[in-house]
């Protein structure tokens, strides 16, 4: 059987624009039977847009769809009509109830009924158990959803999906917020549906993850169609090339850290910090134009020793100075006064204020810092966002577009642009390039670098090691909430193997 025989849908010349912005400019998606498509790009690619046309939360200008089973060109206008013809979306935010039970999530808005129009509760909880057993699913069906995991809640939506019938699936970033046995257990699933035909669009920046799992790739930048290959005939680095639009490999420009560097003055000593649950006893020190990684497994304490020394969350033991001078720090605006800044993992739920145009989130820290009764002018306001705009070059149609219609990669930089308008002596990125595209990444590792040349002083926090070591000079090894130990470029080459090792094996010099 030919790949024009297991065509399952056909998007050609998609075009789709918004004030100043053209979204798509003739974009192209084809998706077949029984394989996994990956959807690459960067950041403000377009392929949450194409997906959106897809699926009817957008009106597209113009282009043709085509289902496999469906007459015609097809008009989307709304998600309820995607699903009926057999298109479902899971997103890296689960779209469930959270409050309601495993069952009810399952077949909410199409709930078995009895003769009285009641609703059969023990035919759905039947039905629910006999859908989990069919897709090896381990779960109470009468269990409130809320107390399972983001990947088990996954896996639920995807069930939905796949009792409503679903020919094609759309995963957009499923595996952002899951560790390493979670993502098999979704690839695992993801495999069984392929198996049993369903055409899964799997939308992701891990590059690892789309070599172990898919068949199919398309690129597309800047809205537009760059092109569609087989996963064994595209090399990763062609796949960068293709991503970026130039023929390079732009992260072997970054240099790294140099080992050889002084080290500037003391900036931050913490001493016996710790937080009762999360964080034992910790001595920390940073100096100028020091880039210190926090490297370990999930849940190892790295974000809770930085939300420590921030002040997110208070430190029960110990003390703190800057440039030694005694620190209080009882909430982040002792810590933005002092001249920090943090940029936090979560930046939907601690970070973004989407309500707010880019300007005013890049200047609310800086405001927060010089007080409600300085307020700053207006024309200072512009200035600085236009400054960071351009620094970041972070895509927007304008200062005042709101923060919640930009990308996910360009609003991780409006929030880095809000701490850099503070001018910090010492700033925290947590996971600064998790979930965006390359060219971002490596933006952000070229700035993070030229910031520690400055005098700052950095603390990178990352999953991806080869990250750091592109742009730390220490890491400290964090496990169970304690610093077991550290690596120093001074001492040891900062390799792949040297920290996995550190990390596995314990204390570390």
């Amino acid at each position: 059987m030919s790949d024009g025989d297991n065509v399952l849908i056909t998007m050609r010349d998609i075009t789709k624009t918004f004030p100043g912005v053209v979204a798509l400019d003739h974009a192209r998606l084809t998706v077949r039977r029984g394989e996994i498509h990956a959807l690459m790009g960067e950041n403000g690619a377009g392929k949450s847009t194409i997906i959106k046309c897809l699926t009817g939360v957008y009106e597209r200008d113009s282009g043709d769809v085509h289902m496999e089973g469906v007459e015609g060109n097809i008009f989307n206008h709304s998600t309820m009509d995607a699903q009926k013809i057999g298109i479902a979306t899971v997103y890296q935010e689960v779209n469930l109830c959270p409050n309601l039970s495993v069952a009810e999530n399952l077949f909410i808005g199409r709930e078995p009924r009895t003769r009285l129009h009641t609703i059969d509760w023990k035919k759905m909880n039947r039905m629910a158990r006999e859908l989990m057993e069919r897709l090896q699913i381990e779960v109470d069906v009468t269990e409130t959803l809320e107390n399972y995991s983001i990947a088990i809640q996954q896996m639920v939506a995807i069930a939905r999906a796949v009792d409503m019938e679903a020919k094609v699936l759309i995963l957009d970033e499923p595996t952002s917020s899951l560790d390493d046995k979670e993502v098999e257990k979704l690839f695992v699933m993801m495999r069984r549906l392929k198996d049993q035909g369903v055409g899964i669009i799997f939308v992701t920046h891990f590059l690892d993850q789309v070599y172990e799992v898919c068949d199919r790739i398309t690129v597309m930048r800047n809205g537009k169609f760059v092109g569609e290959y087989t996963v064994s005939e595209l090399p990763r680095v062609k796949l960068v090339a293709a991503m970026l639009g130039k023929e390079m490999n732009d992260l072997a420009d970054i240099k790294g850290a140099d080992s050889g560097k002084e080290l500037g003055d003391l900036l931050y000593e913490g001493e016996g910090l710790s937080h009762k649950g999360t964080i034992k006893p910790f001595d920390f020190t940073i100096h100028k134009g020091e880039v210190v990684g926090l490297a370990g497994l999930l849940g190892s304490g790295r974000s809770e020793l930085v939300r420590c020394i921030y002040g997110v969350d208070n430190s029960q033991t110990g003390s703190s100075r800057m440039e030694g001078k005694p620190l209080k720090i009882k909430a982040p605006i002792d810590s933005i006064k002092a001249g920090m800044g943090y940029l936090p993992d979560d930046r939907k739920a601690d970070g973004c204020i989407g309500g707010l145009s880019v300007r005013e989130n890049i200047i609310i820290a800086l405001q927060a810092r010089n007080g409600l009764f300085k307020r700053i002018p207006m024309a200072k306001q512009i200035e600085i966002a236009d400054r960071y705009i351009d620094l970041l070059q972070i895509k927007t149609a304008s200062r005042e577009t709101l923060l919640s219609q930009l990308s996910g990669g360009n609003q991780q930089k409006v929030i880095l642009a809000r701490w850099l308008a503070t001018d910090p002596k010492f700033l925290i990125l947590d996971e600064p390039t998790r979930g965006i595209d390359i060219g971002t990444k490596t933006e952000i590792q070229k700035l993070v670098l030229q910031l520690a040349d400055r005098g700052m002083g950095i603390v990178f926090i990352s999953s991806e090691i080869e990250e750091m070591l592109r742009t730390c000079s220490k890491m400290l090894i964090m496990r169970d909430g304690a610093n077991v130990g550290h690596l120093d470029a001074k001492d040891i080459e900062l390799t792949q193997e040297n920290v996995m090792g550190a990390i596995a094996g314990g204390e570390t010099k």
